[in-house]
């Protein structure tokens, strides 16, 4: 299967979940991940209509966004992000020695997670004069290997992200655990957006929820996703 063919499977299953729960799939943003895919494939997944790509780290960013400008895909008829035809979101975790060049190359960071790497984002972005936009990333599992702020701190770090001058909170992110029954996501979904819920009744602006990748986004859907992380 081509990579507009799979495009358009993943977006007729990203409307049917939205409708399925009466949501408008106009507000449901696909972020297709470009984690170990070569330049040319990503080419050819933007020409195919992609308006947004995440990237899981830094090093690996850097290189594909260089040659992907050297080599600039077909016009985008989407939002202009900061490398020019679409957005590049990083959404695997961010080292703090890692925070300048990440705010060269992404529109977005998924994955806020303490009040010291939010300041040093806010540093670099001062110097730039970028207002960057961010997502707190949320853990809700027990798992060791899961990035975030826990929730009983949340509301305190979303505090201190608000009071920063060059960032700009945008949402909630989290990764749950891996399961092969999609259903068992839902409750670390519905959390996550319940979480959003009280943030905004406490006076946070939060319009997104980035949580659903590629073995469980229609269940995120149906809890409220607007930004679904896909890869395979």
């Amino acid at each position: 299967m081509g990579i507009a063919e799979a495009l358009r499977k993943v977006q007729r299953r990203i409307i049917d979940a939205a409708v399925r729960s009466g949501r408008d799939p106009a507000d449901i943003k696909l972020v297709a991940v470009t984690k170990t895919v070569e330049p040319p494939a990503i080419i050819e997944a933007i020409e195919a209509g992609v308006l947004i790509l995440g990237e899981n780290r830094v090093q690996e960013a850097q290189k594909k966004v260089e040659k992907i400008r050297v080599t600039p895909p077909a016009p985008s008829l989407g939002k202009v992000g900061t490398t020019g035809g679409v957005e590049w979101h990083l959404i695997g975790s961010l080292q703090k020695n890692k925070v300048k060049p990440a705010i060269e190359l992404f529109d977005l960071i998924h994955s806020v997670d303490s009040a010291a790497l939010a300041e040093e984002i806010n540093r670099h972005a001062a110097g730039t004069g970028k207002k960057q936009r961010v997502l707190a990333q949320v853990k809700l599992s027990e798992e060791e290997s899961k990035h975030g702020i826990t929730e009983n701190l949340l509301m305190d770090l979303l505090a201190r992200i608000s009071a920063l001058d060059f960032l700009e909170l945008e949402g909630l992110m989290t990764i749950p655990p891996y399961f092969e029954d999609q259903e068992r996501t839902r409750p670390y979904f519905r959390k996550l957006r319940q979480l959003k819920n009280k943030a905004i009744d406490e006076g946070f602006t939060l319009n997104e929820l980035s949580m659903g990748m590629s073995n469980d986004f229609e269940v995120a859907i149906e809890e409220g996703a607007t930004l679904v992380r896909i890869g395979t």
